[in-house]
This record gives structure tokens, C-alpha cells and sequence, in this order.
């Protein structure tokens, strides 16, 4: 019998662990050039190895170096700048929330709700 459905199903998965492959050498390839810890001789062992027998290349750098690697990529994304970046934005986000606060005690004052003094106590309390 003909299953054209099942025939597109199965060239769609091909396709999908072709892609698959193909970024994990790349990315594979990508690891071996940004490791720091091997010299220029292992980076190209490494190299030659995973382009000429990739199977078998790809598995050897993932089980000799697999350990290494979740370490590497937190290390990556935990630079100075980073931290400068995530200050910044934490910076920025507290001084909107105190506008935002003193927004709402302006409101409350021009309504009423709270006096001058405790408008002026409040604003303080918030600008330090």
C-alpha cells in the first residue's frame, strides 16, 4: 500500500535530524575554537578529527569534554559586563518605580487624600 502522509512524516523527521546533525558539529566545531585550555595542536586534532569521521568525533569531544561545557557556558554570560549591564538595568528599573511612587503621592496630594507635610515626608523617604 501507499502512505503518501506517512512518507511526508518521514521526510519532515529526516530532514529535522539532518538540521539537528548539522548544528551539533557546528557547534561542536565552535566549542573546540573557543576553549582556552587547548593548545593550537589539540584545537586541530580536535578539528580534524570531528570534520573527517564527525559520528565518531562529535561523541569523543562530548564524552572527553562534555563536563567541561554547561561550566563554559555559565562562565560566558557571568563577565564584568554583564554585571555592570544587570546593575544598570536594576538601577533603571528602581528609579521608574520611585517615579511611579511619587507619581501616586502627587495624585493622593492633589486630591486630598494626604496632606502637604505627609506628601513631603513621603517624597523623602523615597528620594533617600
Amino acid at each position: 500500500m501507499n502512505y503518501p502522509l506517512a512518507d511526508l512524516f518521514l521526510t519532515f523527521m529526516w530532514f529535522f535530524v539532518w538540521c539537528v546533525w548539522i548544528f551539533l558539529v557546528v557547534w561542536t566545531l565552535i566549542s573546540i575554537f573557543r576553549r582556552e585550555d587547548l593548545s593550537g595542536w589539540a584545537k586541530a586534532a580536535w578539528i580534524v578529527f570531528v570534520i573527517f569521521i564527525p559520528l565518531l568525533g562529535v561523541l569523543a569531544y562530548l564524552i572527553a569534554r562534555g563536563g567541561h561545557l554547561a561550566n563554559e557556558q555559565v562562565s560566558e554570560y557571568n563577565t564584568p559586563q554583564d554585571e555592570a549591564a544587570r546593575r544598570y538595568a536594576r538601577s533603571e528599573a528602581q528609579g521608574r518605580q520611585s517615579a511611579d511612587e511619587l507619581a501616586k503621592l502627587a495624585d493622593l496630594r492633589d486630591r486630598g487624600v494626604i496632606t502637604d507635610e505627609e506628601f513631603q515626608r513621603g517624597k523623602v523617604q523615597l528620594l533617600g
